[in-house]
């Protein structure tokens, strides 16, 4: 519906990317919603993200742009009278910056400025991507807490309650920790007591049935071909414990507060980590950046142990039958 429809202007917002991109854009869409609460957001972003959106609490209706890998999509199919406001949360350069310029928006708030603009805000290097979105809204008047990124409870029931959630696979081979060091921290979990389960992405069914394989963890205790998103998030948040790489399920135990172990590499934690919380535990040898869009697993990733995993997991793991105890308060976690 647009906005001649529904008689409110509307907020643009492009942020065209994954589901772990989404969920570190939480806390601008909210201070957005806050700012203009008489507006209609939209965000531009894949179909297939429509019911996180709307778990956000943020969201009124998405517009489906995507574009291959994590470029920059045409938005020309834009279906009403150009937006009151844009934002650009997908990019800090001219691409995203023009894709919104062509609806012509009465406003635009973007850290790429049109040659011979007026000075704005500039993106920094070493900056956690809440934070990065968030500055560029206060930079424009919009009071943003980059801390503000917690969802509110599934609205189903968990497919697997009180879990121990190993989630393999990631959009990038340099964000994938070896299969079969999953499989070693899996079996060794599910001896010590724990309901261990796996889940996969689209196209990642050999992936999970590798480990499980390896593991010994029987075809039930698997979650192949991509949840639907509110499956996935009533699993996370239910679980005792998940342990990923740097991908969407680690943002997603992070937006509810479950206890995580999240294995880095190309990109530091400093970056794309979870909130400084002692249920969260984050490995990352430090090294040079590499490239988390790479083909072969990242030589930083690569030098964490299972031995590491283990013991971080224990740390956040109550013994098998007892109750996960509750949230906890400040601190970090942080293994080299």
């Amino acid at each position: 519906m647009s906005a001649a429809a529904t008689g409110r202007p509307t907020v643009l917002v492009l942020r065209a990317l994954g589901l772990g991109d989404l969920l570190a854009g939480v806390p601008a869409l909210r201070a957005l919603r806050r700012a203009f609460p008489g507006h209609r957001t939209v965000l531009a972003a894949p179909a297939a993200l429509r019911e996180a959106a709307a778990a956000t609490g943020a969201v009124d209706a998405l517009f489906p742009a995507a574009a291959p890998g994590r470029g920059v999509p045409d938005l020309r199919h834009w279906p009403g009278p150009p937006p009151e406001l844009a934002v650009d949360l997908h990019g800090t350069g001219p691409l995203s910056r023009d894709a919104l310029a062509a609806l012509t928006p009465r406003r635009l708030l973007a850290y790429a400025r049109p040659q011979g603009g007026a000075a704005g805000p500039r993106p920094r290097r070493s900056e956690h991507e809440r934070e990065r979105w968030c500055r560029l809204l206060r930079a424009h008047g919009v009071p943003a807490d980059s801390g503000d990124l917690l969802l509110a409870a599934p609205p189903v029931a968990s497919p697997a309650p009180d879990a121990v959630v190993l989630h393999p696979g990631a959009d990038a081979v340099a964000r994938c920790w070896p299969a079969e060091r999953y499989a070693q921290v899996a079996a060794t979990l599910a001896a010590e007591g724990h309901r261990v389960v796996l889940t996969g992405g689209p196209g990642e069914d050999a992936l999970v049935a590798a480990v499980a394989g390896a593991a010994g963890i029987g075809p039930d205790h698997l979650f192949t071909g991509g949840l639907p998103f509110s499956r996935l998030s009533a699993l996370i948040a239910s679980a005792r414990l998940v342990i990923s790489g740097d991908t969407g399920p680690a943002h997603l135990a992070a937006a509810h507060a479950v206890p995580s172990v999240t294995l880095f590499g190309p990109v530091p934690p400093s970056a794309w980590g979870p909130p400084p919380r002692r249920r969260h535990a984050v490995l990352w040898h430090t090294g040079p950046p590499g490239d988390p869009h790479g083909t072969a697993p990242d030589p930083q990733l690569l030098r964490v142990t299972v031995d590491e995993v283990l013991t971080a997991a224990r740390n956040r793991l109550p013994a098998a039958g007892a109750a996960t105890p509750a949230a906890d308060g400040e601190g970090s976690a942080r293994v080299r």
